[in-house]
């Protein structure tokens, strides 16, 4: 029993030890950096995603490239066909005007007489006939009279039918029947059949004919012309699409890395404090006569916990206030006495870090509408971040001005500035310049985003400009309201 003691008692102390390196773990030595690995493994370890983000993305992008090119293709095509519909419409429309003005000079050149009881029709020279022949200028077919039962009367150009077949004033018609021993040629004409009247009587019908061989091979052009641009048009839409895709994924894709990062940071922030916790309670679990150490203990799972509510209240503070404030928060308030309430609690943590803080406003009220609470947030952020990141025996300045059309809030400070490649990332969500400060001084790397957060929820903006080694400046501006 005595040994069986003695090996409980080694294998405790050498618990407690691995227990007090994991609580200390952001100490740099070679034990921290192997301790809390294998303490916190009792944590859950995140799983990697079924589909890496590359793919996932390329087939999103080619997903919006097809759509893309699938709707505005469609969208040409249709464009397409309805362009050659109005273009074949009005050639046709002109043609038979110009066909229409010819087949009237031809009957208004017509002699017509009432002989043997029936109307005789004695056609004169035309500009397009020559006697009972078509003028070789004439690009006519045919012309041919017919009486009032439908019966042929006469005919110049190719033969005709004995009988008028019933027809629409304008018909189109192909040849495909040998004319006077000839070989069919399958050539396109537009006829026009008109009636003849004569005193407003009815004396008989004037049908003419002239090909359309003009038409078509215009139209054989546009035909060409499409046939070759609308798939050159619909690559160069697919190449188009393609690209937008890939400019319309850019914001989701950084959204996406930046939840990534917020997850990793999140996770990581959260397993360093719970693996504390749990070392401190194993270590108070455990049979001891110090109270003294039990109760350090217990005072690091409280701190611990404490850290970790502010934490967990930052992260649901970032996920609530999205977007502009609802106008019914804000208040009327006077800038400068919101400032000033904060003076004294800045002044004091200032002079515990050995800073010096200069607090500059002037003497005017600075009225504008806010949720006090919320900027009284924001200033006290960039103010403790300033402290944080400033030398013993450094300066803080916090200033509040005013421009025509806004309220400056300046904090300056002559610290360890930022270096240039950092400046475009510091108000990104857990992002700390330095690492090691940073979690020396309880940092999460979210003050900024709030700030950033709640300034611009106030439809303000916040920008910083630093020189390293010489200091920072964070400048906010709110819009006055008059």
């Amino acid at each position: 029993m005595g040994r069986l003691g003695e090996q409980r008692k080694k294998r405790g102390s050498f618990e407690l030890k691995q227990l007090l390196i994991v609580s200390n773990g952001d100490r740099s030595s070679p034990a921290s950096s192997t301790s809390p690995a294998s303490s916190a493994s009792c944590l859950p370890t995140p799983t990697p995603h079924a589909l890496s983000p590359p793919s996932m993305f390329t087939r999103s992008r080619r997903n919006l490239a097809y759509w893309f090119a699938l709707s505005m293709g469609g969208i040409l095509v249709l464009f397409t066909g309805v362009s050659y519909y109005l273009s074949v419409e009005g050639q046709l429309h002109a043609f038979d005007q110009a066909l229409y003005k010819k087949s009237k000079a031809i009957a208004a050149g017509a002699t017509i007489r009432f002989q043997q009881g029936q109307w005789q029709i004695e056609p004169e020279d035309a500009p397009w006939m020559n006697g009972d022949r078509l003028s070789r200028s004439s690009e006519l077919v045919y012309v041919r009279w017919y009486d009032t039962k439908g019966f042929l009367v006469r005919f110049i150009g190719l033969s005709a039918p004995l009988r008028l077949a019933p027809a629409p004033e304008f018909q189109t018609i192909v040849l495909v029947e040998p004319q006077n021993g000839a070989q069919p040629t399958g050539q396109w004409l537009r006829q026009v059949t008109l009636p003849l009247l004569q005193n407003q009587q009815l004396v008989g019908y004037l049908q003419v004919a002239e090909p359309l061989t003009a038409i078509r091979e215009s139209l054989e052009r546009v035909r060409l012309f499409l046939a070759l641009g609308v798939p050159l048009t619909l690559g160069l839409i697919g190449v188009t699409g393609w690209f937008l895709g890939g400019v319309a994924i850019q914001p989701t894709r950084r959204a996406y890395d930046q939840l990534q990062r917020f997850t990793a940071d999140a996770s990581h922030e959260l397993r360093a404090p719970l693996a504390a916790v749990l070392s401190n309670a194993q270590v108070g679990l455990m049979a001891s006569e110090d109270t003294a150490q039990q109760r350090l203990r217990l005072e690091k799972i409280v701190e611990t916990a404490k850290s970790m509510s502010t934490l967990i209240g930052n992260l649901l503070f970032l996920s609530r206030q999205e977007g502009p404030l609802d106008p019914t928060r804000l208040q009327r308030i006077d800038l400068v006495v919101l400032v000033r309430s904060l003076i004294d609690d800045q002044t004091a943590q200032a002079q515990a870090q050995g800073l010096t803080f200069t607090p500059q406003l002037p003497e005017q009220a600075v009225a504008l509408n806010a949720d006090p609470d919320l900027l009284r947030q924001a200033v006290t952020n960039l103010l403790s971040n300033a402290f944080k990141y400033t030398l013993p025996g450094g300066n803080v300045q916090l200033r509040l001005s005013t421009t025509a059309r806004y309220a400056v809030i300046q904090v300056q400070d002559n610290g360890i500035g930022i270096p240039a490649a950092d400046l475009p990332h510091i108000f990104e969500r857990f992002y700390r310049v330095d690492t090691a400060r940073s979690r020396q001084t309880g940092g999460f790397g979210l003050g900024l985003a709030i700030a950033q957060q709640i300034i611009e929820a106030h439809r303000g903006r916040i920008t910083t400009t630093s020189t390293l080694g010489k200091g920072s400046t964070i400048q906010i501006e709110l819009p006055l309201r008059g």
